[in-house]
């Protein structure tokens, strides 16, 4: 009934406005092969967080991203949903230049997103639209303090209440920064978000089915209470291996299958692998850990059922 194709993290080094070829090879596929009904990007979209760069030299890497990314899509029709993260937007004092100039180049009319927004007051820090039968919150997770974010908690616990929310089949939370660690390298605190069973609480009561987040360069499909958890791979640089598992890490890109009279999701993530026929190498769930211990909790694959206490 709906496709949707999840990506993150395509930055690369500090400043950059060039993409990995795995960034342009999957925005081919997507616009020739998987034609997705939605995009969605968790985050990373440039490659910022470096207060010595240039406001000039800032916009010249949205405006690579717009021609490598956005402009591709929007010349497609493939409406695109996303999400600011620490390398784009982030919420620290210290980078106030970033998310300014993220602001300055997503309001323009000329950077339209093809998305049917339901609140988009503060687009593009956190907004909500809907989508054949999804309804997408996109908060500000692109800090560890999102959880002191009263004001747009109040908005995310209304959003979901909301008509549009209640009407949808589904319901998708969007955001950079993870609830729970599950790659090297990422667990510790800053690296996710503050209060992470407080924040599942929010959304668990709120009705969202799954939230999807990027950051930690490491794909796992995965489940803690009754909330999905879609830890989106890295497409860009620096691809991370999971906490468990010991399998070598890889740039992915995911795709969702919606079957809405079975109320299914079908996850179908491809690695790029030189190695590999065509160079995409099926990632089969059963390859990966059952489960990732990080340093604030543990999460279950997604298929196998979640007995946390």
């Amino acid at each position: 009934d709906l496709r949707v194709v999840v990506l993150s993290a395509l930055n690369g080094a500090y400043g950059t406005t060039a993409y990995e070829p795995e960034v342009h090879r999957a925005v081919r596929l997507i616009r020739e092969v998987w034609r997705p009904d939605l995009v969605l990007a968790a985050g990373d979209l440039v490659a910022g967080q470096k207060p010595a760069l240039a406001d000039d030299e800032v916009r010249a890497m949205w405006a690579a991203f717009d021609s490598a990314v956005a402009r591709p899509l929007r010349e497609a029709r493939i409406p695109f949903g996303f999400t600011l993260g620490n390398h784009d937007g982030s919420a620290y004092p210290a980078h106030r230049r970033d998310r300014r100039l993220a602001e300055e180049h997503w309001r323009s009319p000329a950077r339209r997103t093809g998305v049917a927004l339901a609140d988009g007051a503060r687009f593009p820090l956190f907004y909500s639209f809907t989508h054949g039968g999804l309804f997408v919150l996109v908060w500000d997770a692109s800090f560890a303090g999102t959880a002191g974010e009263r004001e747009m908690l109040d908005w995310a616990r209304a959003q979901l209440a909301s008509r549009p929310a209640r009407a949808a089949r589904h319901r998708l939370v969007l955001g950079h920064l993870r609830l729970y660690a599950v790659a090297e390298g990422r667990t510790r605190p800053g690296e996710v978000l503050d209060q992470a069973d407080s924040l599942r609480d929010l959304l668990e009561r709120g009705g969202a089915d799954t939230y999807v987040s990027g950051h930690h360069h490491a794909y796992y499909p995965g489940r803690r209470g009754s909330l999905e958890l879609l830890h989106a791979g890295a497409v860009g640089q620096g691809p991370r291996p999971l906490l468990a598992g010991g399998a070598a890490p890889v740039k992915t890109v995911t795709v969702l299958d919606f079957h809405f009279a079975a109320d299914s999701v079908a996850y179908t993530t491809y690695a790029f692998d030189p190695a590999a026929p065509d160079g995409l190498r099926h990632l089969h769930p059963a390859g990966l850990p059952p489960a990732v211990q990080g340093f604030n909790g543990r999460v279950v694959r997604r298929d196998l059922p979640d007995t946390t206490p």
